[in-house]
């Protein structure tokens, strides 16, 4: 085939998807396909006419790639392309509204209210600690965690650095004590298919963007050491949120486990449908254990393009 690995763009998440572009435009050559690589600009569509791919990899992260902005693009397109489409995507993306389609079904999130950023240098929106994070960021961009010893001032100084002062709105989340866990699902012919449970733990502070991406800055437990109830919800949470989304090709959820409490202190955080596909990414990582190397991830996923 022909295939245009669309990577790049203006989100924060750009070096993010470049790493994770190279790595799939080598393993598509490997696989024998005609690949070319397109950093996405405000001429992505012309740039895409003039590739005529039989097949677009969508490696964005973060908007416009993630939200359903380029998905509705390549729909216009006619244009096949891996991972979800616009409605699961645009939804997917929105904390508020993942957490609308998914604590219904009966799937444990963090309650959470969104507030205004200018709000938070009167009050705190929660009891201490908690957390604020952009409705629609990943890769734990923006994230703060307030707690009586954060150096942000009490309430909140308008001068401290955070995300009050890059967003006019957050949502507010209690803070959940305990590890990070996070499971990748892949599409089977039978359904979801949830790989593992990861456990991850940062040398120090907190799994923010640079943790992710650094090497050397979080230990990856794979299999994660877990009560076996505990692991058998994570990964039929997981597998439960992949489907009621109407994700495609491959998903990630993250977790926060406060292991205090069984698996009643198990909590999905959301849902990611363009995960990472760099040599630090947590689905190549499980895909790995499952016997699924890289090109082979990438050759299921391509399949799976619609």
């Amino acid at each position: 085939m022909k295939v245009a690995v669309l990577m790049g763009g203006w989100s924060a998440e750009r070096e993010v998807s470049l790493t994770s572009g190279a790595g799939i435009a080598a393993a598509c050559r490997r696989l024998g396909h005609e690949t070319i690589e397109i950093d996405m600009g405000r001429d992505v569509a012309a740039h895409l006419a003039a590739a005529t791919p039989d097949v677009v990899f969508n490696a964005l992260h973060g908007s416009p790639g993630e939200d359903g902005t380029v998905q509705g693009l390549l729909d216009l397109m006619g244009l096949r392309y891996t991972h979800s489409g616009l409605r699961t995507s645009s939804i997917a993306i929105d904390k508020v509204l993942t957490k609308a389609v998914l604590v219904p079904l009966g799937i444990r999130m963090p309650a959470g209210r969104v507030v205004a950023s200018a709000s938070l240098h009167r009050g705190d929106p929660l009891p201490r600690p908690y957390v604020l994070k952009p409705i629609d960021e990943g890769s734990s961009v923006g994230v703060a965690i307030v707690t009586d010893e954060a150096n942000y001032g009490n309430p909140i100084a308008a001068h401290a650095e955070g995300p009050w002062r890059h967003f006019d709105r957050l949502l507010a989340e209690p803070f959940i004590a305990g590890r990070e866990l996070t499971v990748a699902v892949l599409d089977e012919a039978e359904g979801p298919w949830a790989l593992a449970v990861t456990e991850l733990r940062p040398v120090k502070g907190f799994y923010d963007y640079d943790a992710k991406y650094t090497d050397g800055l979080t230990i990856h437990l794979c299999p994660a050491e877990l009560p076996a109830d505990v692991e058998a919800a994570a990964l039929e949470m997981a597998a439960r949120a992949h489907a009621a989304l109407g994700c495609r090709g491959a998903s990630r959820s993250d977790f926060r486990w406060d292991d205090s409490r069984g698996e009643d202190g198990l909590y999905l955080l959301e849902v990611n449908t363009q995960p990472g596909m760099t040599p630090l990414s947590l689905v190549p990582e499980q895909a790995r254990f499952r016997g699924i190397d890289y090109d082979d991830l990438v050759a299921r996923l391509l399949a799976s393009a619609a």
